[in-house]
Formats: C-alpha cells, structure tokens, sequence
C-alpha cells in the first residue's frame, strides 16, 4: 500500500501513541523506523529543492544561484 505523506505522519503519531501506552511490537518498530526516515528524506529533499531555486543577492547587484554554491563545495 502506498500512503501519501498525510497519511505516513498520521501513522507516525498512531505508533508513537501506542508506544507510549502499551509499546511496540518487532514489526511495529520497523515500521515505525522506515515511516520516520521517509519523512526526514522527503523533507531533505523539499529543503534541497527550495535552496537551489533560491539566489543571493550580492554587494555588487549580481545574483548568485545557491545550486552552483553547493557545486563548489
């Protein structure tokens, strides 16, 4: 079954509820783990995504893309 992110942090927050209360089992841990590196890869990548669109405006007027800053590094 594929869930949208909604439908992973909803998850997320069941298992992290029942794991407070009552714990997990093997499975639920594993899951638990896969559904919170989802969420911070897709978040990573939203990050990445908005920083290469993103340009600096320098002293001298010139604008300089953040993509080709990291291509530097």
């Amino acid at each position: 079954m594929i869930m949208n992110m909604d439908e992973k942090i909803k998850r997320i927050n069941e298992l992290y509820h029942k794991s407070k209360n009552e714990g997990l089992t093997n499975a639920e841990k594993q899951e638990q783990q896969k559904l919170r590196r989802d969420y911070i890869d897709s978040i990573k990548a939203n990050l990445r995504g908005n920083l290469d669109n993103m340009k600096i405006l320098e002293k001298d007027g010139t604008l300089t893309d953040v993509k080709d800053l990291r291509k530097k590094r």
